[in-house]
């Protein structure tokens, strides 16, 4: 693997790994002056599978990532986007209605 690309190269192998979905894995990768950054899109349905528990598994693949950059003298991050629609769904959907025991009482 060639330096500039093994970063990509190298998250694409793990997240195609752990996925139901490995042909929708799309990693873009960006250089500027704060270093690199690799943009990671996933299939909605495999976003649990790559964030973990709490968000275990997401920061396993962050440190892994950090460390090859090191390797190769650059700073890596890693942005996982969020499926399109999902945000959307979550800024729309209004809060479920709590009824009180109050309103529940026959009197």
């Amino acid at each position: 693997m060639a330096k500039a690309t093994s970063d990509k190269e190298f998250l694409e192998y793990i997240i195609k790994g752990l996925v139901d979905h490995p042909e929708d894995v799309k990693v873009d990768r960006k250089v500027d002056e704060m270093g690199v950054l690799l943009s990671l899109k996933v299939h909605p349905e495999d976003m649990g599978q790559i964030i973990g528990k709490a968000g275990s598994t997401a920061r396993a693949i962050r440190n892994l990532i950090r460390i090859v950059g090191l390797k190769n003298h650059a700073r890596v991050n890693l942005k996982i986007e969020e499926p399109e629609g999902r945000a959307a769904e979550a800024k729309k959907a209004p809060a479920p209605k709590k009824e009180s025991d109050l309103e529940n009482l026959d009197l």
